[in-house]
């Protein structure tokens, strides 16, 4: 009876929740300090597509609801403040193409400042406001593509063919300026980046965070890999300075053969960014590395940090240094003082994304595993205050699950961390079956953080335990913890998953040992089809999304080879014995686990035929299993529609194995 009452009580989150919730970024402080522009994005559920506007918040008057400053039908993002405070730029597709526009506070309608013949991709403005630096992809005059007539081949010399979610058709985003006329409208462009083969910003994924202007307005640094045909496998991205009216570009960063990215700069004119050491490793540490606007000399600050730094950025007074970076299963903020290295914590917990300063403190992105992201401000010496509330009647509506996080001694007896939540509508003495979750990356971390496309609060909503583990491999544990799945995918983070999940249960007993389901995308698919053959037994379903099934014919379809070749030491044909040593495929006469799998015609990383060889294996061992294919897809499930049939596919899946007594894993 109680538990029935508790349910009763408790109006769970659901998977219509999560695609309805409005979505907030981008916050850009105005030079004053006192306005707050940034995104909003609306869910379309009858067009299926989200679509965005512009929002305005003053810091001065918090108890006041922000406005909207943009209604559009088309998608309007990238607010950027010109230097005196008085004129919004932004990004929109209102005029057919992504084209930036200006809006003056004062009053008006928006206003074109660009007409170009190609996308607008990013850009900033200099600070003398007359300039405005900005990235197109423009096709190089020997570019490859379609031969004219009713031919369709396309012929290409070199990788990459086909990139994320996209063939290519030889264009680059190349990095231009312009001058603002007295009506603020932009001149002719001049190409900064033309003289080097490669994109600014980087593909797939780059953004104006990969250049900056010098303080007086006359230079840019920004980061690209020279592309040739080394690109596919080179991580190899320096820093480049060009004068704003263009000619030669100069490396920078030309002794370092790994990636240096996301150039700030300081007060005093030195140059702080982000770089890495070891040449064809993604998930190498990013510390940070600063270079003398006096002497070019160059010093790295925070080798003695063992924290790999997602997002740089200064002060207002450019004096001291912040950054974001994985840290113990959370997404922190810390400040770095640019003399010495030292590090401060300013948010230890939830998820911290995007951030922007002000002379008083800091405005920041801020989520956890129950709310998702809204504004906060972080006054100096005080304490952190909501400035947005994005989804408040929706989610007052609504019970999330409580959650919990905990550590256990994992592979080689080292501290390992990991998650539980409970269901909504818990009742103390009910056990309850188990969505045993496994993150992609593989290094990456779940965290402390709000998720859009594998949110545990939808399973907790659906009357599901959550668990999920930061196996070996994950970040925010240290670089060597990192590290140490490279050339052992099947081994060491199995063992975590195997004693973690011993552990959620010998601590928690409201979990159900023997009804649960293991899920999992990209490494979390492949970590599928490995438990499938080397943990057989366990589990009464699976969930495979994305998943890695066979390791040779992953490496010759894929596209960014410096991912298969560092984790397995080389190409496969220079060292087959790692790639096949952890191959799902080697195992299949001993699968006999339900196994849902799910892929995305367009995705390129791990591409479908590696989806459609699980579901050969599964139906031709004769094992209960289902094919859920998205023609229209990428590695993420992206559109609305496709969300909600995704998590109901899923959960009805999870129902059929784990609400039903005396159901077992085995062959059908």
């Amino acid at each position: 009876m109680l538990a029935i009452l508790a349910a009763l009580a408790a109006t769970p989150f659901t998977a219509a929740d999560l695609v309805a919730l409005n979505r907030v970024s981008d916050p850009q402080v105005s030079p004053d300090g006192r306005l707050v522009a940034y995104v909003m994005r609306e869910t379309d559920l009858d067009a299926n597509r989200g679509r965005t506007d512009l929002w305005l918040l003053d810091l001065t008057t918090p108890q006041v609801a922000p406005r909207r400053l943009t209604r559009n039908p088309a998608n309007d993002t990238s607010p950027r403040w010109s230097s005196d405070g008085g004129t919004l730029y932004f990004l929109s597709t209102r005029s057919g193409s992504s084209q930036v526009w200006r809006l003056a506070l004062a009053g008006g309608e928006p206003v074109a400042v660009t007409a170009l013949p190609l996308d607008v991709g990013s850009f900033k403005l200099a600070p003398a406001a007359n300039r405005i630096v900005f990235s197109m992809a423009v096709k190089p005059t020997a570019a490859t593509g379609k031969p004219d007539g009713k031919a369709t081949g396309l012929l290409y010399d070199k990788l990459f063919v086909r990139h994320w979610d996209e063939w290519s058709d030889g264009s680059r985003s190349h990095l231009f300026a312009a001058t603002l006329d007295a009506n603020g409208v932009a001149g002719t462009p001049v190409d900064l980046s033309q003289s080097l083969d490669g994109d600014v910003p980087s593909k797939p994924f780059g953004g104006d965070e990969e250049y900056a202007l010098s303080p007086d307005g006359k230079r840019v640094v920004f980061s690209l890999r020279v592309a040739g045909r080394t690109e596919p496998w080179s991580t190899n991205f320096d820093l480049y300075e060009a004068s704003i009216d263009g000619g030669a570009v100069t490396n920078l960063t030309a002794a370092n053969l790994a990636w240096d990215t996301q150039p700030v700069y300081l007060a005093n004119g030195d140059l702080a960014y982000l770089a890495m050491e070891r040449p064809g490793f993604e998930a190498d540490r990013f510390h940070v590395v600063v270079r003398s606007a006096k002497t070019g000399a160059v010093r790295p600050l925070t080798l003695a940090w063992d924290r790999s730094v997602s997002r740089l950025g200064v002060t207002r007074d450019g004096k001291r240094l912040l950054a974001t970076a994985d840290d113990l299963g959370q997404h922190a903020l810390f400040a770095i003082d640019p003399a010495n290295g030292k590090v401060v914590k300013l948010i230890g917990e939830g998820y911290v994304d995007e951030y922007a300063p002000t002379q008083r403190g800091i405005v920041f992105s801020w989520a956890n595993l129950a709310a998702p992201a809204d504004l906060w401000f972080l006054a100096n010496g005080g304490r952190p205050s909501r400035l947005t509330n994005a989804n408040a009647a929706q989610l007052a509506a609504r019970t999330m699950g409580e959650f919990e996080q905990f550590s256990f001694k994992g592979w080689n007896d080292e501290t390992v961390h990991g998650y539980v939540m409970k269901p909504v509508g818990y009742t103390p003495g009910v056990k309850y079956p188990i969505a045993f979750i496994v993150h992609g990356g593989p290094q990456s971390s779940y965290a402390n953080a709000w998720s859009y496309r594998w949110n545990p609060q939808t399973y907790a909503g659906h009357g599901y335990a959550v668990v999920f583990i930061d196996f070996h491999g994950s970040t925010g544990y240290g670089q060597a913890f990192t590290d140490s799945i490279s050339r052992h995918w099947g081994d060491r983070p199995l063992v975590d998953l195997q004693k973690g999940l011993e552990a959620a249960l010998a601590r928690y007993d409201w979990l159900d040992g023997e009804r649960a389901c293991s899920l999992g995308a990209s490494y979390g698919g492949y970590m599928q089809n490995w438990i499938a053959g080397n943990w057989e037994s366990r589990f009464r379903c699976i969930v495979n999304h994305d998943g890695i099934f066979d390791n040779r014919s992953m490496y010759y379809s894929t596209e960014e080879l410096w991912f298969p070749e560092w984790e397995n030491g080389g190409p496969y044909f220079d060292n087959p014995a790692t790639y096949d040593q952890w191959d799902p495929s080697r195992f299949v006469a001993k699968w006999r686990t339900p196994m849902l799998v799910i892929h995305g015609a367009k995705d390129y990383r791990v591409p479908d035929t590696q989806g459609l060889s699980t579901f050969t294996a599964l139906q031709r061992r004769g094992i209960e299993s289902q094919l859920l294919y998205f023609p229209d897809e990428n590695h993420w499930v992206l559109k609305p529609a496709n969300s909600l049939q995704w998590h109901a596919t899923v959960l009805d899946w999870l129902d059929a194995h784990l609400m039903k007594e005396g159901t077992v894993s085995g062959s059908r």
